[in-house]
């Protein structure tokens, strides 16, 4: 693609956009016309990326960056575009819980967890992405530190304390992290200096960043601004609250929809819940020119609800192409591409079991349909959604999305039974090739289709 047709459609982020049209045209209008626009400066290669993340302990037996490193050729072939490492840094010891703790309690942000080996070997990992046409983002932990960060010593007025005067964790339930003080100015400067340090000595290329609405938004402000001076930046919030995506980050989880997905898997909700998330609670929320990211599982979801299988059942496929052809970016967790089904240990050294990488293939050819079809594209780069009615509202979610030439309808039969589904309108009609069979089809507007249980079919062009 020439960079000049980048460019023009990075500039296309402050047009008029609708991410969700279901209702009245006024109506639908006046949303677009009350959201606020994302000032964010999106990476040009973020425009249709997706992100696997990866969990170097339980990745492989050795739990190392040389071991995984044999897998970027893999990854590369599979259409990986970000890698999303968990945190690398060393784990704190005082107040561990499990044996070797948790990622997330961090002694030294500059460091590297000696049981994943050295700086040496990260910065490989790093550099053979890049070769690969691949970017990193590293996880960030702003919120705490465990009890035994050096800060405890050189600076404790970097936390909070307790009413005794002592330092606290942030809840109950977080017992071996330290909370931060973000009143103090100097713990901001000190943090966006440790960010620093990834960018301008490792190469990294972005932050996913841990309980993003726990720490002030201005400072996510102030450290995008900062380190944008070095080089274009990926921010990704583990959070779903729209006024850090003004300013601070491109993408943001898409956590009620998430759960929403798990719900119809488990027959407690239909396809109307997902019409009422974009319409009623997404449609006017996030700034235009945002990306929501959407996923079926993630090391949370794996570690402490359950894997895909054990959530979704039967449905795990279907909905793995809802969240990749809606409005938003795509995440995987590595072991999907195997259908590794078993919850991660989190605390302790477990490992993914790879197998003959089944599902290698299913998210080589939706990932492929993503990278290519500009309908697809994350944001405002991508084509809106518009509902395809059928006489089966309830089960049946169908859309297209079109951006210049490229347009994907895509049917899906969310529910376990089978369906003869009949649709409606002027939307779909036209020819068109389904993504898996690769078959050539052409619908006119007497279009019916026989769908079995969980059934999803894919056309573009």
């Amino acid at each position: 693609m020439k960079k000049s047709n980048i460019t023009r459609r990075l500039l296309m982020v402050l047009a008029p956009f609708s991410i969700f049209a279901c209702g009245p045209a006024t109506e639908r209008d006046d949303r677009a016309a009350e959201r606020v626009i994302s000032r964010v400066n999106n990476p040009e290669w973020s425009i249709n990326a997706n992100i696997y993340e990866v969990n170097t302990r339980q990745f492989s037996p050795e739990g190392t960056f040389a071991a995984f490193e044999e897998h970027l050729d893999r990854l590369q072939e599979m259409g990986v575009d970000i890698l999303w490492f968990m945190p690398i840094q060393p784990i704190g010891e005082k107040n561990r819980k499990g044996t070797l703790g948790s990622y997330y309690s961090i002694a030294n942000y500059t460091a590297i967890n000696p049981e994943f080996g050295t700086m040496a070997d990260f910065k490989r990992v790093v550099d053979g992405a890049h070769e690969r046409g691949m970017y990193v983002i590293l996880d960030w932990v702003a919120n705490h530190t465990a009890w035994d960060h050096y800060w405890t010593e050189t600076n404790p007025e970097f936390y909070e304390l307790d009413a005794d005067g002592n330092f606290m964790p942030p809840n109950e339930d977080w017992t071996d992290v330290l909370q931060l003080d973000y009143s103090n100015e100097a713990l901001r400067t000190a943090m966006i200096g440790e960010m620093r340090f990834w960018i301008e000595e490792i190469g990294l290329d972005g932050f996913r960043c841990d309980v993003a609405d726990y720490v002030p938004t201005d400072f996510w402000v102030r450290a995008r601004t900062e380190l944008e001076s070095i080089k274009p930046v990926f921010m990704l919030a583990e959070a779903e609250n729209p006024e850090l995506h003004e300013y601070a980050f491109e993408a943001g989880y898409g956590w009620r929809l998430h759960h929403i997905m798990n719900d119809i898997a488990a027959g407690d909700k239909n396809v109307k819940a997902i019409d009422n998330y974009f319409f009623v609670e997404d449609a006017g929320g996030f700034p235009y020119g945002s990306y929501k990211m959407y996923f079926i599982t993630n090391h949370d979801e794996n570690s402490w609800a359950g894997t895909e299988f054990d959530r979704l059942g039967d449905g795990v496929e279907a909905f793995a192409v809802f969240t990749a052809t809606i409005p938003g970016t795509i995440l995987l967790y590595n072991g999907q591409e195997a259908g590794f089904d078993r919850m991660l240990e989190f605390f302790e050294k477990d490992q993914i079991d790879w197998g003959d990488f089944k599902y290698h293939d299913f998210y080589k050819t939706l990932l492929g349909l993503k990278r290519e079809n500009r309908a697809l594209w994350n944001g405002a780069f991508g084509g809106e959604m518009v509902r395809v009615p059928t006489n089966h509202d309830r089960q049946v979610f169908a859309f297209v999305r079109e951006k210049e030439e490229d347009k994907v309808f895509v049917v899906l039969n969310l529910s376990d039974k089978p369906l003869d589904v009949r649709f409606k309108g002027e939307l779909f009609p036209g020819s068109y090739t389904e993504l898996f069979s690769e078959e050539a089809v052409d619908f006119d507007r007497e279009l019916r289709m026989q769908l079995e249980p969980w059934a999803y079919r894919v056309y573009f062009r």
